[in-house]
């Protein structure tokens, strides 16, 4: 017998991330490392726990490996429990045969006895690709007091970047009265989140209706809330102002890293006692040789730098040797900058080696793009990875 939850969280993290190319060939989205220490996944599960959440089912299917190794039992965040805590939920073989999740509603709806074992009174759907920090325990309040049959996250963005996004309209009550997925002409600027809260038994009811709809993409945003909106349930828009960023594509990857770097970061890790919580090796402190330069550089432990980094993020055992220079890149950990050797303007997954001379990126005013390396590159002495480039091992 099972403890009855007020609400189970349920987090989306099977997706490739395919336009994040060399990063996602190896490893699922959520699992890409971020910010030198963390891994993408540990912003909604740091957020769950902060938010008294303790139930999480975390939906994996591309890839799942270094995800699931990365989780484990759940310590880091506190979510080793007896009744609850975090549990992996991967498609599965049912007594009616077995089938790969289909779209972000079929893999909830594959799942929905995990959410009934607890009896639930509440669900929320969280996504496993963004970076921000949100307290769920004030939007289920919300939800509750709005008397909402699904509550749905916004946050205003410009009117030039809302056809990227799910937009939302809402009275000024903040009722939900349309919805459109990714409009080429936007007529509102509050831009859907990827972040749910569905009283059950409604949540239940559109997936079960969802499920049985042959013509159905099984997606939240283009089937279930488009459903719940025509049939006149109550939606309501739950206002966000703070830090978000979905980090689906390179670019926005490598700007999300950069926004913690300065002396008054756009994003910062520890305020106001809201960890991001991560698992991670016990390296040892990083060290600076006598001939080394940082400036504006986040360092995690264990790296040795012997050369030059600036305007860069490393993760953790980077060596960067002596003559070697790092600029406006993102190292992501386990990796060696050979001496002489140049990376700039560049993002390089786990486990590369720079060999000496070479040479990774361009300047970023020259215009041609980020240098990406995928997990486990060798680059040959005195190479050239130009600028745009991307490689895999």
């Amino acid at each position: 017998m099972f403890k009855k939850k007020e609400c189970v969280a349920m987090l989306l993290a099977g997706g490739q991330g395919s336009r994040l190319y060399a990063l996602t060939e190896k490893t699922a989205k959520p699992a890409v490392t971020f910010g030198g220490k963390y891994r993408i996944i540990d912003f909604p599960l740091s957020n769950c726990v902060h938010s008294g959440i303790d139930t999480v089912g975390v939906l994996t299917q591309y890839q799942p490996l270094v995800l699931n190794e990365y989780i484990g039992t759940g310590l880091p965040w506190d979510l080793d429990r007896n009744y609850g805590g975090v549990k992996i939920l991967p498609p599965y073989q049912a007594k009616n045969g077995a089938d790969w999740y289909k779209g972000t509603a079929n893999a909830i709806y594959q799942n929905l006895q995990f959410i009934e074992r607890y009896d639930a009174d509440y669900v929320l759907i969280l996504s496993g690709d963004h970076i921000y920090r949100m307290d769920y325990a004030a939007m289920l309040d919300y939800h509750k007091k709005t008397g909402a049959d699904c509550t749905i996250a916004v946050i205003e963005v410009s009117l030039a970047e809302a056809s990227r996004f799910g937009i939302m309209s809402a009275d000024e009550d903040g009722r939900i009265f349309k919805f459109t997925e990714k409009p080429k002409h936007p007529d509102s600027t509050k831009a859907s989140m990827g972040i749910y809260i569905f009283s059950r038994e409604k949540l239940t009811e559109y997936l079960k209706a969802d499920a049985a709809d042959p013509a159905s993409s099984n997606d939240f945003g283009k089937n279930i809330i488009p459903a719940m909106l025509a049939a006149g349930e109550k939606l309501m828009a739950y206002p966000f102002s703070g830090y978000w960023k979905d980090v689906g594509t390179i670019d926005s990857l490598w700007e999300a890293n950069m926004d913690i770097l300065g002396d008054d970061p756009v994003l910062k890790f520890a305020t106001d006692g809201w960890r991001v919580l991560s698992r991670h090796d016990n390296a040892p402190p990083q060290y600076l040789g006598e001939h080394a330069v940082v400036e504006n550089a986040s360092v995690t432990e264990g790296c040795e730098i012997l050369g030059t980094v600036k305007n860069s993020v490393l993760g953790e055992n980077v060596r960067v040797m002596e003559g070697a220079t790092v600029t406006d890149s993102v190292i992501m950990g386990e990796c060696v900058i050979r001496e002489g050797a140049t990376v700039e303007y560049a993002i390089i997954d786990r486990d590369t080696e720079i060999g000496k001379g070479a040479r990774v990126g361009e300047p970023r005013a020259a215009g041609h793009g980020i240098a990406v390396l995928g997990t486990g590159v060798r680059v040959a002495e005195n190479a050239v990875v130009a600028g745009g480039e991307m490689k895999s091992e």
